[in-house]
């Protein structure tokens, strides 16, 4: 989505925005944080960070959710994760096994950042979607999951943390920026450090909710095929229909999208 009907892609450096919500609280911020890019309104985060090793955490064999994209590319398997995030895992499962996949294409290409797909056709037409899930990254990151680093898979939204529908991103790096951040009990806050930076007596009211502290849903892993991914992350891009920039060239199509491992 794009925020507030228009397309938002130059977005402020995090602690920016940061230092305007801590100090001046959340009212007239929502503009200035970053968000991920969803059918029709959204603002998305600038790339930054390096490539590095995959480093997601293992989870139990035999005991996950895994689903096979065949795509113009080549095949890859996720694994999710629901006793990290089930609210969301079910929202995506319910995706494939409506076939909702079925003909998407990876919309948003940034090398070095991300892949992201799972909501435009063919000809960039947004598809229909049911109501947006609510949003547990930090209630996953609690849990021992995953944060967003090389290979994992998260759930795209707005600047509202509860707007996700369909759309999905695969981290091609380790991207520190995206994930949740605890906040300490009390209101006022007596103490909260971000980005290496401490800060004193904070409302709780401009914490909560805030887009960049409660992150992305980290909800799976690529398991097989991220060779596949970094061959997407690694097309050229440029404009395409109503999307202004980050669209691969050649489109890449997700022809099909099935469960190929049910949860016991």
């Amino acid at each position: 989505m794009f925020i507030a009907n228009t397309l938002l892609h130059a977005s402020p450096t995090m602690p920016t925005s940061i230092e305007r919500l801590l100090r001046w609280g959340w009212v007239g911020t929502i503009c200035a944080v970053a968000c991920f890019l969803q059918p029709s309104q959204a603002q998305t985060p600038s790339a930054n960070g390096t490539v590095v090793a995959p480093s997601a955490e293992p989870q139990a064999a035999n005991s996950n959710p895994q689903v096979k994209f065949v795509t113009t590319m080549g095949d890859f398997v996720l694994e999710l994760y629901p006793d990290k995030a089930p609210k969301t895992v079910a929202n995506f499962l319910q995706y494939v096994k409506d076939h909702h996949y079925d003909g998407t294409v990876f919309h948003r290409v940034i090398n070095s950042f991300m892949v992201q797909g799972g909501g435009y056709t063919k000809t960039l037409t947004e598809k229909k979607t049911r109501p947006p899930v609510v949003h547990e990254g930090q209630a996953a990151l609690a849990k021992g999951g995953s944060k967003n680093v090389v290979g994992t898979v998260a759930m795209a939204r707005t600047s509202e943390p509860n707007s996700a529908t369909s759309q999905f991103f695969i981290n091609v790096a380790d991207n520190a920026f995206l994930d949740p951040t605890p906040i300490p009990p009390g209101d006022p806050v007596p103490s909260f450090s971000y980005q290496g930076k401490t800060y004193n007596n904070i409302p709780r009211s401009n914490l909560e909710g805030n887009p960049q502290l409660v992150g992305y849903t980290v909800f799976g892993k690529v398991i097989q095929g991220m060779d596949v991914v970094n061959r997407i992350k690694a097309l050229p891009t440029g404009a395409m229909g109503p999307l202004p920039s980050d669209v691969p060239k050649p489109l890449v199509t997700i022809q099909s999208a099935n469960i190929i491992k049910s949860t016991p």
